[in-house]
């Protein structure tokens, strides 16, 4: 069986910031050294200039990436069934079967999915077919016969096929036989001398002798002469003939075409609607490259343990990575505003008014009084700098300071300088497309019935700021009618000056601008001098004029 995944994902908000990855990381680090299960930090986008400048500075790596948190299948048991080749009998098959208690088996070859065999087919292989020719049609092999009729080779070769003319038993006298034998048969008789003689004179392919019947050297001899393979079995004429279909290959009665497979990468849900518009018992499983790996049914599916997860730097749905409703919530981190997802059992919520994911993950390692690597220290730091915008930003507390102070002393740095750097890094954004600068920092909002999308970017660079800006205008048109939203605001916002222009695309969204911010608004364009926090100074104040409304 394939094992269960039992490690706890610890991610951030799809366009993830310093804030959302940093914290990430160093959550699971803490829950690593006071637990007994396995944390991992996960993140749910790409990340910005800023935040990979941090983490190579402090020598981290990137989380890898998760599009989509649902259970897939390889987290799940996989009856780890070997494949079997094409040209085992029916016979061999269906012994498998009864002995791996399954009702489908897999056909590989080198290791990549060739068919399926199930009872069924070997059901109706065995009480359907009358046609006298199909042992030959099928190609069976010598092998396969002797095999099914628990048989022995007394002349010819066990790597020959059979492959032309039917099956039948020689019942009647020589003279009879001579009139309904013809070349290449396979005929099943007794000890009788004279119908071993009259099958090899007519030229049958193979004789069978039952009853382990001697074969005399004459006989023998003259099989050899016509190219005629002799094999014996110890069963009776009505035993052999009955078991003799059993041993064509799998290949001649397996399914090749239209087979429903699965990737192990395959999310369940898809799966199981898939399943239940089909009566088949049994799936195959594949790898992303194609190899088989396995075989699943309905019942894999039963009570399937959902990724855990912990959710830091957001608790909106609409902000979380894709299929939240497939996994289980077991902690909430945060401090933003409270638009918490309905969760199916009590959670851990912490939830403080700071500046800062990070000031809350710095407090939980004071709590337990575990030590803080200089790598950590330095990943916390900055994610506060980060988003208190170096201490400037109306969301940053005292606390948040002496945070960052302690941190920056712990990974020997200085605030100020490091802070510059960061920024400027984050800020570098002459070389990207206006799709990379919009979605570096853009978030979605339900304010009073209404969808707000609101972007942002920082910089350090009132003529940078400008260049991108030229860049982006055009963009927002295009990106408005993409997501079908009711108004999308992007923020211009200068660290230096503190201040922030506004760029609005939507019905009443200049308007609402005008409203909010008793600003004059021209063009869909506004300067909101002293504002540089989209959390604290620019979405209370547009809830609190919808709400008005």
């Amino acid at each position: 069986m394939a094992m269960r995944n039992n490690k706890i994902y610890v991610i951030g908000h799809k366009n993830p910031d310093t804030d959302s990855i940093c914290s990430a990381i160093a959550y699971a680090y803490l829950k690593n050294q006071l637990g007994d299960k396995e944390y991992v930090a996960k993140r749910a986008g790409q990340i910005n200039e800023e935040t990979q400048y941090v983490l190579t500075y402090f020598g981290q790596e990137l989380p890898d990436y998760v599009s989509d948190i649902g259970t897939q299948v390889k987290d799940i048991e996989i009856r780890e069934t070997e494949g079997v080749p094409r040209d085992i009998s029916l016979k061999r098959a269906w012994s498998l079967m009864k002995e791996l208690e399954v009702v489908t088996l897999p056909v590989t070859k080198h290791g990549r999915l060739e068919g399926i065999i199930t009872t069924e087919d070997i059901a109706e292989a065995y009480m359907d077919v009358h046609d006298s020719k199909i042992l030959s049609t099928a190609h069976t092999a010598y092998r396969n016969i002797l095999d099914t009729m628990d048989g022995t080779l007394v002349c010819g070769s066990i790597d020959g096929y059979f492959t032309k003319g039917k099956v039948l038993i020689a019942a009647a006298n020589p003279d009879l036989m001579e009139s309904y034998i013809e070349e290449g048969d396979l005929v099943i008789l007794g000890n009788r001398y004279e119908s071993q003689l009259c099958a090899i004179e007519m030229n049958a392919g193979c004789i069978v002798v039952c009853e382990d019947a001697a074969v005399s050297l004459t006989i023998r001899k003259m099989a050899e002469e016509h190219g005629c393979t002799i094999m014996r079995s110890p069963h009776d004429t009505y035993t052999v003939a009955r078991l003799i279909n059993q041993s064509m290959p799998i290949s001649y009665f397996m399914t090749r075409e239209n087979i429903v497979s699965f990737r192990t990468d395959a999310f369940t849900e898809d799966v199981r609607s898939v399943m239940a518009k089909l009566r088949y018992r049994d799936f195959p499983i594949e790898d992303k490259k194609g190899r088989f790996v396995g075989m699943i049914s309905r019942r894999n599916l039963l009570n399937v343990d959902k990724k855990k997860i912990i959710m830091v730097d957001h608790n909106e749905k609409s902000q979380a990575v894709d299929g939240l409703e497939n996994a289980e919530i077991l902690e909430i981190i945060d401090h933003h505003r409270l638009r918490a997802i309905e969760t199916m059992s009590p959670v851990y919520f912490r939830n403080q008014p700071l500046g800062c994911t990070a000031t809350i993950i710095y407090q939980l390692y004071m709590e337990q009084g575990a030590e803080i690597p200089k790598q950590i220290a330095g990943l916390l730091c900055a994610a506060i700098l980060s988003d208190t915008l170096m201490f400037r930003s109306p969301t940053c507390t005292a606390v948040d300071k002496m945070a960052a102070e302690y941190l920056a002393a712990k990974a020997g740095i200085e605030i100020r300088s490091f802070a510059t750097e960061m920024f400027r890094a984050g800020s570098n954004l002459k070389m990207k497309s206006p799709e990379e600068i919009f979605y570096q920092d853009f978030k979605k909002f339900d304010m009073n019935g209404k969808n707000i999308g609101i972007g942002q970017i920082n910089s350090l660079d009132a003529a940078e700021l400008a260049d991108i800006r030229e860049k982006l205008v055009t963009y927002l048109d295009k990106a408005y009618n993409e997501h079908g939203m009711d108004i999308i605001y992007f923020m211009f916002t200068n660290i230096i000056e503190e201040s922030t222009e506004i760029v609005a695309k939507g019905p009443e969204a200049a308007e609402l601008i005008g409203e909010a911010f008793e600003v004059p608004v021209e063009d869909g364009t506004a300067v909101l001098r002293g504002v540089v926090s989209r959390k604290k100074q620019f979405v209370p104040p547009l809830m609190e004029t919808l709400n008005q409304r």
